[in-house]
Order: C-alpha cells, then structure tokens, then sequence
C-alpha cells in the first residue's frame, strides 16, 4: 500500500506539472516540440529535469523499502512466503519505474542537443524558420518542384544536412537558391549569404621541367601497374629530356599558362575492380598503361602543376565532394583547371560532384583507346537512333575524347610514344637481324588458337619466336616448333625485336603498340586484313563500344595499314595460303630500315599535347548560331568567307574574308569537299590528301554553300542527324545539322553525299596543321 500511494502520489505531482507547463501551447503541439524561443527551450528543458529527479527518488524509496523488507524476520518459515509474494508486483513497479526514468533522461540528453543546435541556427535565421514561403518567380520555374522533392527526400543523402538542412522550409530554400541555383536568394539572408570566392590566381608561366624524380613521387606506389609505369617513365627519361629541350628551343621563349591539373585513373582504382594490375605480370594488355605513363611524363615535362589519384577516396578529396551520395554540389569551385581522366573516372565523377559536374566537365579530357563517335555521345541521338551503349552518352564535345590511334577525327588523338634509336643503334640492328627469325604478337595463349595452318606455312621458312604467358606448363595452344620465352621484360623484349625480321600479327589485339615498337626497331609487320572489315555491327570485340567504325577497321592495326604501308607494314588475306607464302619470302628478302612516326616520338608527343592544352578551351567556346525561324526578304545575309577554289572543285577560305585570332585550327587551313554517296568525309579527306576537321563544320551548315557547289537544293531542312550537311541529290533536298554536338567525320548513308571539311596537316603529326604550333 506505501509503494502504490508513493507512485501514485509521483504520477499526480508529473501531471500536475505537465499541465502547468504546457497549458498555455496550442491545442495539439507535443510536450517535446522542438521551440526556436529561449523560454520555451528552458522550460522544456526544465521539466525534462524535473521528471527525471522525481523518478530517481521515487526508485531510492523503493530501494530503502525493500532493504527494510530484507531485515525483517517475514522470510523465516512458511509464513515468509505469503509477505514475499505480495511484495513481487512491488519489485516489477520497481524495475518499470528504474527503466522509464533511464528513458526520460535519454530523451532530455537528446532534446537538450537538438534546442541547443535550433538555437543556435534560430540565431542565423533570425527567428524566421517557420515563416518561409516557397516564392514564385518566373526566373526559377523549378524552385517549387525541388522544395517539393526537398521534402521528401533530403534525408536520403546526408550531404543535405552537412548543408544546414534540417526539414524546414527556410532550410531548403537557403540550399536551393545558396547553395543549388533553382531558387531565388532570401531578401532577409543578405547580410549571412557566404563570402565573393577568392579572386582567380594569378596566371603563372610554365616552365619546361626536367627532374622526373619529382613525377615518380606524384604516382605513388601500392600497385603493380603504377610499378610499371614508373619503370617506363625511368626507362625513357633521357628521350623525354632530350625532346623537351629540342621543343623549348621550338616555341623560342613562348608564353605558356601552367596549368592545374589532376589525373585520375579510374580504370586502377579499387571501386572499378582494377583488373589490370594483377594481369601486369601475366601478360594482360598493357597499351593503356604505357599511354598513361607517357601522358604524365608529357604534363609534367611541360611544367604544369599535377595531381595524380588512382583511388576514389583521394578523388573526392582533392574535388572537395562533400560526405554523402554525391548528390550536393561541391563545396568550393574547382581548383583545378583541367582533368585527365577515362570512363571509369568520368562515371565516378559524375556520381559524387552533384550539378557541379555538369558546370565543370568542359574541363574534362577522356582517354579513349577506341574512341567515341558523336552519334554515341549525344544522349538523346543515342537513344532515339539505336546508338546507346554502355560507354557513350555524355553529351561532352566529342574532341574532348583523346584516342591511342588518330583513326577518327572527331576525336583528339593523344597517342603515346615508341623508344627513338640513335644512329648507332640503327646501324647496329640492321648488321645483326637475322632473317629467318619471326616474333609473334600475342601474350596471351588463347591468340594462337586455331593458327596451326599459318604458323606451319611460316615454320618452313623461319624460325618462330612467341612471349606466351605461362606459370607451370608451356600452354597446348603454342606448337612445339616454337620457341616461346614466356612473358619477357619490356628490355628483353626490345632486344628479342631487334635481332627479328618479321612480326607477325594474328588479328588480335587490335591497335596496340606493339606493332609500332616492332618497326622502330626494325621489323616488317605483318598483319591479316578483314573482308568485311570489323566492326560494331560484326563483331563481338567491338560491340557496345561507342564508335562504328565502319569501314576502318579493316586490318588489325588500321594505323599502321593507312599511315606506315609498305615496306614496312604487309596486310594480306590470311585465308589464301599462296599470298600469305608469297608475302613471307618477299618479306624475307625485303631490307628495311627501323621506323618511327614523329607522331609516336617524345618530341611529337610533347608537341601536340603542347598544343591542346594551350588551344583547346571548351568551356568558352560558343555555339553556331541555331537556324532562323523566319526568313525576311529585307535581311541579308553576310558575305560567305568561302570562295571557289581556282580549278572549281572545292571550296577554300577566302584570302579577304576576315580570320578569327582565337580560332584553332587557323580557319586558313579549311578546304570543303563533296563527298560520294559511299564515303564518309573522314574517308573524302583523305582521298585528297587531307584531314577531315569537324571545328569547321559551323562554317559549312548554311545554305549559300551548297549554292557555292552547284548544289540544286529544291528544299533545305534543319535536322538532327550526324550524316548533316548534306544532300540527297536524287531528290534534290538539302539538309542541315541542328545539334552542333552531332556534327561528324564519321558515317555514310549510300542515299546522302555529305558536305567536308578538311585541313592540311604537317608531315608526321597529323593532329596538326601547318600552322597549328
């Protein structure tokens, strides 16, 4: 009876004091509503208190009453029982009382910390939390939808809160017009907006750099693949020196910006799998590690300012990524004012910059071994003309994507390089080849599968020589005739290169560098050609690539077919045995010379990676003026810069037409020629020498130009098609590209010729034109 009064005595005093504490709150508000005022903070906090003590008393009480039970001589006998379980319900009250009281104390922690932060932001929002209304103002059409989505779910990335959302209606309005740009900004939030960001630095001049020690460091260690990339970058030192100096000597004291730079590998981080880094000594594809290698060597001799990461911790850091799922914007603008990256780090970046990613990707330049035509990149193309593949999508320009092989022009090419013999070395290779011995491109075992009918024709005449792979046992697939010396180092190999005569390719790998070392160092390549020629549309290797490459792949290594040739390069059909015999003894009999594209030495590549970085700006590049929805007959058009060229097949830059400085390539240096129905006008360009150049697209999308050409246009539209400009001649239409990203060197349609533009290029560095250094 004592323990019920007490309890009940406690449960009239809390309702008591609840009561008169809360009386005067609106009908409906919690005892634990979370107040901005600071009487209602301490009174809630107050009665919390309260609440607490008196349920800690009460359990002391029932603690001393029941050591008072414990003295008593009620336990001894049978008569001890009936007192002991009458005080039982007494024990469980005891132990009710015990956990609700840790519970109120629970709750009055964690009501003190959320009062203390809503103070807190209640100061900064000077009391208007609850008073923000979402504001219609036609500039932000979007702002109420985000408020809505806000809403709903800004607790599912915690880089809201990190923010200063909380749930409140001023909360998402101050992200979304301070922090986003959908709304906006809070006339009452003047005075607490952030600060102007810092002024941009001031620009400083690159110089050309010549300790490599210091780029060694910058690439870390903890993975095989960087191991070999920094054996390379060593390996090649003194060419990358010696080339840097002859192009100083070049640019004759140039003003060069340095730049800030960060190069992510996303292909080697951990969240991509990183599968090249176990398979660096098993024999795996090493061609995008040697170009990155010789991608940072080329930046860093260059004098810019780098940042090398290969992990997705350190990128998030050095982009200032705030914590959560990547939807916020970054913190603090980029600082960085160009990125080297592939597709594994586009896609990261895409998933942890928020909207920040699409204000900074014209920053972004992609490492793209196979390239990416513009009918893959533009999103909306893609998806509505069956174009969508894994890769493509990205809506950047397509010259942002830099290739292993110049073999598409919508591209960059950024390429890599081979080692450079002196005259010495030369001599030396060419008195000790011997010319019965054939090397075999291929690491990998499953490449010599089904090759016994060559490899037997070849065996008749000399001695054969492969680099398989292999742990315990010689692979089956490698005939015993062969001398196979498993997976060998890169100086072995060069070695094993310079006493061979034939390197012979069996139609994979495509487009490796391999082929070009073999020819540096001496070796005629020989390759099979494909009939048809490979592609997305016929082969598995190249299907959900985002490129066509239609018609070009018709060898295994396109570049060395189209760009090298004779003597040096045979491409034959490897299903006719008497020209595959043939070509071997000719070959056999052939002297030649070792061989280097300027393109593919350190100084061509210095040189042309000099010359994007100084003349390639996406993000203030403007757009071509979009079509015009009325024509008046009282406007006039300007006089077209292109003129007739003096034979009258082409079209050329008229020598009074005014040229833009910033322009690059120089505008001089276009041609425009008519392609036949069957070629695209990366085919056309070369047909005359040439290199199409899709920046000159935006000077041929227009009307007069087909009237230049003769052409008869019955009608003209504007579409959206990467084959325009061009004219369907049968029917006499014309039409007219209206998405400039869709503008293209590749693509053909038997129904269509196509308007080009071409440019010259100089001997050896087809990136460039004449005057493009």
């Amino acid at each position: 009876i004592f323990v019920l009064g007490i309890g009940f005595f406690t449960l009239c005093f809390l309702m008591t004091s609840l009561g008169g504490q809360f009386s005067a709150k609106r009908l409906g508000d919690s005892p634990f509503t979370v107040r901005t005022e600071v009487m209602g903070a301490l009174e809630s906090r107050g009665v919390l208190r309260r609440m607490s003590d008196m349920l800690e008393m009460l359990m002391k009480r029932m603690d001393i009453l029941a050591r008072l039970e414990n003295n008593t001589d009620f336990h001894k006998g049978d008569e001890a029982r009936f007192p002991l379980d009458r005080f039982q319900p007494a024990a469980g009250l005891m132990e009710r009382i015990q956990a609700i009281a840790q519970n109120v104390s629970d709750i009055a922690i964690k009501v003190d910390q959320i009062l203390r932060n809503s103070l807190l932001n209640g100061k900064g929002m000077e009391g208007r939390r609850d008073q923000c209304e979402v504001p219609r103002d036609p500039k932000y059409p979007d702002c109420a939808g985000k408020v809505e989505w806000m809403r709903a779910r800004w607790t599912s990335d915690p880089c809201y809160a990190f923010f200063g959302v909380d749930g409140t209606e001023c909360s998402f309005l101050i992200y979304l017009s301070e922090v986003e740009w959908f709304c906006p900004p809070l006339p009452w939030r003047n005075r607490t907006v952030a600060a102007p960001s810092p002024p941009p630095r001031p620009p400083v001049q690159a110089a050309f750099q010549s300790d490599l020690a210091q780029l060694l460091e910058l690439i870390g260690t903890g993975k095989e693949s960087l191991s070999f990339m920094k054996k390379r970058i060593r390996h090649l030192a003194q060419q990358w020196l010696r080339a840097a100096q002859r192009l100083e000597q070049k640019l004759k004291g140039r003003q060069r910006d340095q730049k800030h730079i960060l190069i992510h590998i996303g292909f080697l981080t951990e969240e991509s799998g990183d599968v090249f880094s176990p398979r660096v000594l098993k024999g795996g594809p090493l061609g995008e590690m040697v170009q990155w290698a010789d991608i940072l060597a080329a930046l860093f001799l260059l004098g810019h300012s780098l940042r090398v990461t290969v992990s997705l911790k350190e990128l998030q850091s050095h982009l200032g990524v705030p914590p959560g799922r990547g939807n916020c914007p970054l913190t603090s603008p980029l600082p960085f004012d160009l990125i080297y990256t592939d597709y594994h780090g586009l896609q990261q970046m895409k998933q942890h910059m928020g909207l920040s990613f699409k204000k900074y990707r014209c920053r972004v330049r992609v490492i793209d071994t196979f390239g990416t035509e513009p009918a893959y990149n533009h999103e909306e193309y893609a998806t509505l003309r069956g174009y969508r593949t894994n890769w493509g999508y990205w809506n950047l320009q397509p010259t942002q994507f830099m290739t292993m092989f110049p073999h598409t022009p919508d591209n960059s090419f950024m390429g890599f390089v081979s080692e450079e013999l002196n005259q010495t070395e030369r001599q030396l290779i060419k008195s000790n080849k011997v010319s019965s011995m054939a090397v075999v491109y291929g690491k990998e075992a499953s490449i010599w599968k089904g090759k016994e009918k060559f490899l037997a024709i070849l065996n008749k005449y000399m001695e054969i020589h492969g680099t398989v792979y292999y742990e315990t046992q010689r692979p089956p697939e490698v005939p015993a005739f062969v001398k196979n010396h498993g997976l060998l180092p890169q100086h072995e190999f060069q070695q094993l290169l310079r006493k061979a005569k034939l390197f012979i390719g069996f139609g994979f790998p495509y487009e490796g560098p391999a082929p070009l070392e073999a020819i540096a160092n001496g070796c005629v390549f020989l390759q099979a050609r494909f009939n048809p020629p490979h592609s997305s549309l016929n082969h598995e290797f190249f299907r959900g690539k985002p490129t066509s490459r239609e018609a070009s792949v018709s060898s295994q290594h396109p570049y060395a077919e189209d760009f090298i040739g004779k003597p040096h390069v045979w491409t034959v059909d490897y299903n006719n045995s008497e020209e595959f015999e043939a070509a071997v003894k000719t070959i056999m009999r052939t002297q030649v010379d070792p061989y280097l594209p300027y393109e593919y030495t350190c100084e061509g590549m210095l040189e042309r990676i000099h010359a994007y970085i100084q003349h390639q700006d996406f993000c203030t590049t403007s757009s071509p003026p979009l079509p015009p929805k009325t024509k008046s007959p009282a406007m006039q058009s300007p006089p077209s810069p292109l003129v007739l060229s003096p034979n009258a097949t082409h079209l050329v830059w008229s020598p009074s037409a005014s040229q833009d400085p910033q322009a690059w390539p120089p505008v001089d240096s276009l041609q425009v020629w008519v392609s036949e129905s069957q070629h695209t006008c990366t085919q056309t360009c070369r047909r005359h020498g040439l290199v199409c150049e899709p920046t000159f697209f935006r000077f041929l999308n227009k009307e007069e130009v087909f009237l230049q050409l003769s052409i008869t246009c019955d009608s003209t539209e504007y579409e959206m098609n990467h084959l325009y400009p061009a004219v369907a001649e049968n029917v006499h239409e014309c039409y007219l590209q209206k998405e400039p990203l869709l503008f293209s060197c590749a693509g053909y349609n038997t129904k269509y010729r196509r308007l080009c533009p071409c440019r010259d290029f100089q001997q050896g560095q087809v990136a460039l034109c004449r005057d493009c250094l």
